[in-house]
């Protein structure tokens, strides 16, 4: 059955094929093209990696840098310094330091003792004797030729009782006066928890251990920095009697130096957020906070407890809370703004530029020139040219929007109106309407809503923009950015503002979206 069936398709198939040659009996390319480009995408992967040296990039890079950056941006650091002193340590933070301003944190135990402290005294050497070579006259006074006993002169002196003189002359070589020893509660030994490793330095010796490791390190005050036996795979001294570095991970490092011990210990999160070191709810549980703002004696008798957290947390030193909200809202005015003004000029100039719309070729062709030119020069550079022109500030910023989204919104709208529908013009046109209400009725109500979605695209999207070229000084959460990143430590505060742009362009992203898909249905 199979057979006498198959029978008289054979003439039926033959014929297809040989009408449809392409399709049965394609050519090579087609049948191997697949092939042939995952061939060639092999190949030029191949010869661009070679001629970059992609390997060689990739295993020259700094990664250990790229790691600590992204790591500020998740957390902080302590960094105390242990100085060695004549007999003792001394335990220093930086001046703005995020324990606040005297820490004694857990993590380091301190032990003391009172001691008599010599204080220090530079010795001078005394002076070597003169050379044969002098500027004075050949007849002055020398040791060999001393000068005639001079007169007696007035009790008059411009210098003090006791100052040196050449009959009076000072001690050379030693302190004019014996130095007094003073009795001090010194600290003489300090040990430090950084994660899994335990630090303990003394004078002269600092010990470090992690695991069942042991590095024992002698340290020559303003000298060197001698470790004892081979260096472990945690610790690094690229040059003899330099610093030694150990490395714990994530929870950081120790640079053992001839004059100090540097300590950078990382703690996961953003210290001080809420409430900086200098306001009085610092360190305070959340529970002690709403407490003092319910029920709580007034701490400052001006305003209330209240009103003092609300004013801590806006102007908190480290994140500048109130400036970094401040400068978005300004971010977001500038998009609008330069946006607004923007599908405003452009909304009458594509019309002009419409060919089907404005019948005249040359000014056809010198609206769209003009929206050429607006676009050929990107919106940063727009920026700068109007920092120049204004001044920093969101001035700037809104004009360079402006003249870029008027150019390119022109030549967007002028591209609409010339593939509109021309029936519902001629419609309105054989009504005998005058051409100002033949635009009106027949061709705004076909391009108003794209126009609309058009710009409210823009809109979204300048809010990204108005943050790269506030960085140049168009104000803005953009140039608050680029001040935090230049500090290169405030990498958290960076992080920061990044989060509150994504959230304000996701929320501006959603708002867009909806009203254009009610704009493209109606």
């Amino acid at each position: 059955m199979n057979t006498i069936a198959a029978s008289p398709m054979q003439p039926d198939m033959q014929e297809m094929i040989a009408r449809y040659p392409a399709v049965f009996k394609p050519s090579f390319f087609k049948r191997f093209r697949g092939l042939i480009i995952f061939i060639a995408v092999i190949i030029y992967a191949f010869v661009g990696s070679s001629f970059l040296h992609i390997g060689k990039v990739i295993s020259n890079g700094n990664w250990d840098i790229a790691g600590a950056y992204l790591a500020d941006w998740i957390s902080y650091e302590a960094r105390p310094d242990i100085k060695f002193e004549n007999d003792y340590l001394s335990i220093e933070f930086p001046r703005f330091s995020a324990l606040g301003k005297d820490p004694h944190p857990d993590w380091i135990v301190e032990s003391q003792e009172t001691k008599e402290i010599m204080p220090e005294v530079e010795q001078y050497e005394s002076a070597a004797p003169a050379q044969a070579f002098s500027f004075m006259a050949p007849d002055a006074p020398t040791a060999e030729k001393p000068a005639e006993p001079a007169k007696p002169a007035s009790s008059f002196s411009f210098m003090a009782a006791d100052a040196p003189t050449a009959e009076n002359p000072s001690d050379v070589g030693g302190a004019s006066q014996e130095a007094k020893a003073e009795i001090k509660t010194v600290t003489t030994k300090a040990e430090v928890s950084i994660g899994p490793a335990h630090v303990t330095v003394i004078p002269g010796l600092v010990t470090i251990t992690k695991g069942d490791e042991t590095l024992v390190i002698d340290v020559e005050r303003d000298k060197a920095v001698h470790p004892r036996g081979q260096l472990p795979s945690w610790a690094q001294q690229k040059y003899e009697n330099e610093k030694v570095v150990a490395r714990f991970g994530f929870d950081g490092r120790v640079e053992v130096q001839d004059y100090k011990v540097k300590v950078h210990h990382r703690f996961l999160g953003w210290e001080n957020f809420i409430f900086d070191t200098n306001s009085p709810f610092w360190k305070k549980s959340a529970g002690e906070v709403f407490s003092l703002i319910m029920s709580g004696d007034r701490i400052d008798p001006e305003q209330s407890n209240f009103m003092l957290a609300i004013d801590n947390i806006l102007n908190n030193g480290e994140w500048q809370h109130g400036d970094v909200w401040l400068k978005l809202m300004q971010t977001i005015v500038m998009a609008f703004v330069g946006t607004l003004f923007a599908s405003i000029i452009a909304f009458p100039l594509s019309f002009l530029a419409a060919r089907n719309v404005t019948p005249n070729r040359f000014l056809n062709q010198v609206i769209k020139r003009f929206f050429d030119f607006q676009r050929s020069v990107d919106m940063l550079i727009w920026a700068l040219f109007f920092t120049r022109a204004f001044g920093p500030g969101p001035l700037a910023g809104i004009s360079a929007i402006f003249f870029t989204d008027t150019g390119t919104l022109g030549k967007l709208n002028a591209e609409t109106l010339e593939n509109i529908d021309d029936k519902q013009r001629e419609g309105i046109k054989s009504l005998g309407a005058s051409p100002v209400l033949v635009q009106r009725y027949g061709v705004v109500p076909q391009v108003l809503p794209v126009f609309l979605s058009q710009s409210l695209y823009f809109w979204e999207s300048n809010t990204r923009s108005a943050t790269i070229i506030g960085a140049v000084g168009a104000g803005g959460i953009g140039l608050k950015l680029w001040e935090a990143m230049r500090t290169n430590q405030d990498w958290e505060n960076v992080f920061y503002m990044v989060i509150l742009i994504l959230i304000v362009v996701y929320v501006f992203d959603t708002i867009s979206n909806k009203l254009r898909t009610k704009l493209t249905k109606g």
